[in-house]
């Protein structure tokens, strides 16, 4: 059974983060076992941050696969921490690698890949991926699941 009474966000009212920065992502402990690694995936559909000129909102549809070494990311963290994007201004691509690095900085996992499918702003889609290197042998990688875009739905 793994231990959460160090979490402090899961099973608890938390306030929104104001901004990513302030954001806490928890771990939680993993036992691997014996054989390939596991990839663990996280799809946030409706993310959303501001453009960092204009102040307009940007939407993207993020995917997180990594595999896990010994620590798992909370995911009520994660979606705090994804929903404090909303009110910041960023680029799409250093939001992308923003949302990436804090993860690897969080669990120290064997690999991590992000996709950022960004919606058009200005007629042009802009996706963005960053992995922290080749996975893990024998790890069964899916592809993203994201169509190229064509209206994105």
């Amino acid at each position: 059974m793994t231990d959460t009474t160090k979490l402090n966000q899961l099973g608890h009212q938390t306030a929104q983060p104001a901004s990513p920065e302030e954001a806490v992502l928890e771990t939680v402990p993993i036992e691997r076992g014996d054989g390939a690694p596991a990839i663990v995936r996280f799809t946030c559909p409706e993310f959303t941050s501001l453009c960092p000129v204009t102040g307009q909102p940007d939407f993207a549809h993020i995917v997180i696969d990594y595999a896990p070494d010994a620590l798992l990311v909370e995911s009520k963290s994660l979606k705090l921490f994804l929903t404090s994007f909303r009110n910041h201004g960023a680029f799409h691509e250093e939001c992308t690698l923003m949302i990436g690095r804090r993860v690897v900085q969080a669990t120290k996992p064997l690999w991590l890949r992000i996709a950022g499918y960004w919606y058009p702003r200005g007629g042009i889609p802009i996706d963005v991926f960053w992995q922290t290197g080749e996975p893990p042998k024998d790890a069964w990688v899916p592809e993203t699941g994201v169509p190229p875009y064509r209206g994105r739905g």
